[in-house]
C-alpha cells in the first residue's frame, strides 16, 4: 500500500496515500476498535459534521479571521460531504477517548484534504489549508462534537416519527376492521369484561402514537447548541461575534430552529437533553414491546392458546416440529426493546460520568442514541409490514371464548345484585354451566332480558343515563 507521511505531536506517521482523512484519524484506527461501527455508519452524524464546520467557516470568514479564499474551498467541500461524498472516509469508531476528539479531527482532515484538493494541492500539504488552523478554526471538540450530535439525533428521530406515524395509521386500521368483532378482555391473565378486538387495536395506535409528541419536544431541548463555547464554554479563542453568526449559520444550514445554549459552560458539560430524549426512546420500547407481548399472547395456540388474531406466516418455526410457525416478528421487536432499554442506562450512566466542566462519555452517549433510533426506526417499519397488516381475526375463537367466560356476569351486577352475581360466577366455574343457563335456570332474569344485557351494545359502553 503506497503511504504518505505526515506529522503530529507524537511525530511520524504512514497514512495511505489514497486516504482523505490524516495522521490524529490514523491514530484513532489504530488505537480504537471496540465495536466495528465507524462514524459512516450513522450519515446523519456526518452531515451534521460538515454542516457545523460549513457554519463555522462562513462565521469566520465575515468575521475576517479566515482567509476568502480557504473558506470558499472549506464551504465546497462540506457542501459535497453533505451530498453523500466521501462519507466512507469517516472511518473512526464511533466508541472512542477523547470525548469525540477522533470524530472531529476525522472530520476535519477530510474537509481539509478535499479543500486542498479544490485549491490545486496534494492531500496532506496542509501548509495551504489546515485541519485545525482553518477547519477547526473559532471551535474545539467540545462544542463542535456536542453540536453535532444534536443535530444528527435530530435528523435520525425524522425517520423513526414517520415509521410510528405510519404503525399507528395501520393499527387504527385494524381497529377499524375488527370494530364488530366482540371478545374477551383480560386482566392479570384472567378473564374480565368483554370488548372488541377492534378497541384493543386502537389502543395500540393510541398508545404508541403519544410519543410522535414526545419524540417532536425531546428535539426542541436539542436545538440549543454551546457552539461557539470552544474548550469550556468561555469562548476563548472566538472572535466576540462568532456565536452569533456561526449559530445562525448553522440554523439556516440544517433547517432546525437552533439557538444558542443560554450559558456555554453548563451546556458544555450538561447531557441533560440527550438523557431526556434516551428516556423517551426507552418510553416507546417499552409500550412497542408490551403490545408485541400482548401480540403474541392473543395469537397463541394455534389449538390451545388464545388464538384470536392471526399472524401472517412468515417462516417455519421449527427444525424438529412440524408445522409450526413462530411469533417472528414481535419476538424481533421484543429484543429491539430490550436493547433500546439497556442503551438507556448506557447513556444514563455516560451523562453522569462527566466531570467538572466536560463529558469525556459523550462518544458513547452518541453511539447509543443513534443505534437506538435506527433500531426502533427498523423494527417498526418491519412490524408494520410483516405483521400487522397481515393480521386477520379469529372472529369464531373469539366468540366460543365470549361465550364460555363469566366475565359476562359482570354485565348483570347492576340487574342482579353483586352477591348473586358472585354466586352465578362460582358455579358457572366449578360446573361447567354456562352464566347465561344458570341465571335463566335460577329465575334470576329471563331470556330476552339477558339477550339485552349482554348484546355487545349493552356491554361495551356505560350504562345509559335514567330518563
Amino acid at each position: 500500500m503506497n503511504t504518505r507521511i505526515e506529522h503530529d505531536l507524537l511525530g511520524d506517521l504512514a497514512v495511505p496515500e489514497d486516504a482523505w482523512y490524516g495522521i490524529q484519524t490514523q491514530r484513532a484506527l489504530d488505537n480504537f476498535s471496540i465495536t466495528g461501527v465507524p462514524i459512516s455508519h450513522f450519515p446523519e452524524l456526518v452531515k451534521a459534521l460538515a454542516m457545523v464546520k460549513a457554519a463555522a467557516a462562513r462565521a469566520n470568514r465575515d468575521l475576517g479571521v479566515l482567509d476568502g479564499r480557504k473558506a470558499e474551498a472549506i464551504l465546497t467541500a462540506c457542501d459535497e460531504i453533505i451530498a453523500d461524498r466521501l462519507h466512507d472516509q469517516f472511518v473512526v469508531d464511533l466508541i472512542q477517548g477523547g470525548a469525540g476528539t477522533s470524530t472531529n479531527m476525522n472530520a476535519n482532515e477530510v474537509i481539509a484534504n478535499l479543500a486542498l484538493e479544490k485549491l490545486g494541492h496534494e492531500k496532506g500539504q496542509y501548509q495551504h489549508l489546515h485541519p485545525n488552523d482553518d477547519v477547526n478554526r473559532s471551535q474545539s471538540t467540545n462544542d463542535a462534537y456536542p453540536t453535532a450530535a444534536c443535530l444528527s439525533v435530530q435528523f435520525a428521530a425524522e425517520p423513526l416519527i414517520d415509521a410510528i406515524a405510519s404503525l399507528k395509521k395501520a393499527l387504527l386500521a385494524k381497529g377499524e376492521e375488527f370494530a364488530d368483532v366482540v371478545k374477551m378482555g383480560r386482566t392479570q391473565l384472567q378473564d374480565a369484561v368483554p370488548m372488541t378486538l377492534g378497541q384493543e387495536f386502537e389502543g395500540f395506535a393510541v398508545n404508541l402514537g403519544e410519543d410522535i409528541d414526545r419524540i417532536h419536544e425531546a428535539c426542541a431541548l436539542l436545538c440549543e447548541v454551546n457552539l461557539g463555547g470552544t474548550a469550556i464554554g468561555t469562548g476563548i479563542n472566538a472572535h466576540p461575534r462568532y456565536q452569533a453568526l456561526a449559530v445562525r449559520y448553522l440554523a439556516e444550514l440544517s433547517g432546525k430552529p437552533i439557538v444558542p445554549a443560554a450559558h456555554l459552560v453548563e451546556a458544555t458539560s450538561d447531557m441533560g437533553a440527550f438523557v431526556f430524549f434516551s428516556g423517551i426512546l426507552k418510553r416507546f420500547a417499552v409500550k412497542i414491546g408490551k403490545m408485541c407481548n400482548d401480540l403474541r399472547l392473543l395469537s397463541s395456540g394455534p389449538r390451545t392458546g388464545f388464538a384470536e388474531i392471526l399472524l401472517p406466516p412468515m417462516q417455519p418455526g421449527s427444525s424438529i416440529m412440524p408445522g409450526k410457525v413462530n411469533p417472528v416478528i414481535p419476538e424481533a421487536v421484543n429484543q429491539t426493546a430490550y436493547q433500546v432499554i439497556a442503551s438507556d442506562l448506557a447513556v444514563t450512566l455516560a451523562a453522569e460520568a462527566g466531570q467538572l466542566q466536560l463529558n469525556a462519555m459523550e462518544p458513547m452517549i452518541v453511539y447509543n442514541l443513534l443505534n437506538s433510533i435506527r433500531m426502533l426506526c427498523n423494527a417498526c417499519t418491519m412490524l408494520e409490514e410483516r405483521c400487522i397488516r397481515g393480521i386477520r381475526a379469529n372472529r369464531e375463537q373469539c366468540a366460543r371464548h365470549l361465550e364460555n367466560s363469566i366475565g359476562v356476569i359482570t354485565a348483570l351486577v347492576p340487574h342482579i345484585g353483586y352477591g348473586n352475581a358472585s354466586r352465578i360466577a362460582a358455579t358457572a366455574l366449578n360446573s361447567g354451566s354456562t352464566v347465561r343457563e344458570l341465571v335463566v335456570a335460577e329465575g334470576l332474569l329471563d331470556a330476552l332480558q339477558l339477550d339485552r344485557l349482554l348484546s355487545p351494545q349493552a356491554m361495551l359502553a356505560p350504562l345509559p343515563e335514567a330518563p
